[in-house]
Parts: structure tokens; C-alpha cells; sequence
């Protein structure tokens, strides 16, 4: 993300999450006006949003279309899943080697806070069990990639990971699907804090391409089957 100033960056947020949370589906235009008065923003800070997103890839300006969500094809889910696959697997066997006892706490208070985010489905608040998950999920892998202590390695892995893609999975998942998730959690985090760096960097590539998997077979459904959350 570009550096902006607090406004822009406020409207990045709000225009990503609802990106990725499906608000706005992939080839909708993103008209400044609307999105200024649906988050009580002027639209220079909303401008300069969507020119990081395009930064980021999450949106495309068109000619006389202006910004666009951007779509992706088979092929580009596979390259970028195969990119985030082997900078992910670095991050975990460095993680191996130089994360400390805080940083495995890390880890364990996320794993505990996916397995409660997989309970508050059960319940019914499917909702506030896919913003716990995504939330649970995208602060396992931040750990990890702090705890690999490399910072050229985490600015690429901003670029690498397409939330709305994430959040897309955990949308469709079963509570099967979301269990053996988490399991690869709990086995990143076990190499790691066992000091096993190729061990946690081929379970990491694993869980990554697992996910890719889910991507393409949701992509493959009929819209039917894809309308609901499962529980």
C-alpha cells in the first residue's frame, strides 16, 4: 500500500473489506461518489484508495469505466497461490529458526480464536464466525511472517495474499474443511516451535495449496451451491 494520509487510508480499509467481504463483487464499478457517501467520505480520500488498491491489484482503472473490482481467471489464481505457496514455506522455515516464545503464543492465541470463530457457526452467527475465522487466520500467517524476521519478505507477502480470495474460501467452507484448516495451523506451529524449518515450510506450501484447491472447486459449482454459508 502506497503511504496516504489518515482519511485515505481510512477509505482503503473500508473499500477493501468490502472487496473482500463480497460487498462488491469482482467487475462492479466503484463509483467515488457513492462510495463517499456509503462511508461518509469526501472523494479525494476515496480517490486515492482506489489507486492503491490498483497498486495492490484488487482494482483496475478502466478507460471510461474508471475503477473497477478486479476478476480473476483460473490461471491467475494458480500463479498467485503458487507465488504466496513458496514465499509462505520461506517465512515458516525462517519462523523455525528465529521465532521466540512470544511469538509461538502468537500462533496459539490465533489457532484458539479459529476454533472459536468454527464454534460461533454451529451456533448460527455465520457472520461473526467468518469475520472471526478470516480475522483468526490472517493473524496465524502474520505471526508466521513475523516471526520469520525478514522484512523484504514481508513486504512481498502484502502483495502475494489476495484477501477477497481468502475470505471467498472461508465463505463456502464446511465445518470439515474449516477443522483441517486449522489442523495445518496447529502443524505450521508445532514444527516451528520444535526448530524444524523444512518441516514447517512444507506443511505451510500444503496448507496454501489446499486452499488454492478449495478456490478452483468453488469456482467450478453451479451459483446454487455457492449462495450459502455451510455450517
Amino acid at each position: 500500500m502506497t503511504e496516504m494520509d489518515g482519511r485515505s487510508e481510512l477509505a482503503y480499509r473500508l473499500i477493501r473489506r468490502a472487496i473482500a467481504e463480497g460487498e462488491f463483487e469482482p467487475g462492479s464499478r466503484l463509483i467515488e461518489q457513492r462510495i463517499g457517501e456509503m462511508f461518509d467520505l469526501s472523494r479525494t480520500p476515496v480517490r486515492e484508495a482506489l489507486r492503491a488498491l490498483a497498486a495492490d491489484g484488487l482494482v483496475v482503472i478502466e478507460r471510461n469505466r474508471g475503477a473497477v473490482v478486479a476478476t480473476m481467471s483460473e490461471s491467475d489464481i494458480r500463479d498467485q497461490y503458487e507465488l504466496r505457496a513458496r514465499l509462505e514455506s520461506l517465512a515458516a522455515e525462517r519462523a523455525a529458526t528465529r521465532m521466540g516464545p512470544e511469538g509461538v503464543a502468537a500462533l496459539d492465541a490465533a489457532i484458539a480464536d479459529f476454533d472459536a470463530g468454527l464454534e460461533l457457526a454451529s451456533s448460527g452467527a455465520h457472520d461473526a464466525s467468518l469475520r472471526r475465522i478470516t480475522a483468526a487466520n490472517s493473524a496465524f500467517h502474520q505471526a508466521v511472517v513475523k516471526g520469520a524476521q525478514h522484512r523484504r519478505l514481508s513486504v512481498l507477502l502484502e502483495h502475494a495474499v489476495d484477501i477477497p480470495l481468502v475470505y471467498q474460501v472461508f465463505r463456502h467452507q464446511t465445518r470439515a474443511e474449516g477443522e483441517r484448516s486449522n489442523l495445518f495451523h496447529r502443524m505450521v506451529r508445532d514444527a516451528i516451535a520444535a526448530g524444524e524449518p523444512d518441516r514447517a515450510g512444507a506443511l505451510m506450501a500444503e496448507h496454501i495449496l489446499q486452499g488454492r484447491d478449495s478456490l478452483l472447486a468453488l469456482r467450478s459449482r453451479p451459483v446454487r451451491e455457492t449462495e450459502t454459508h455451510a455450517s
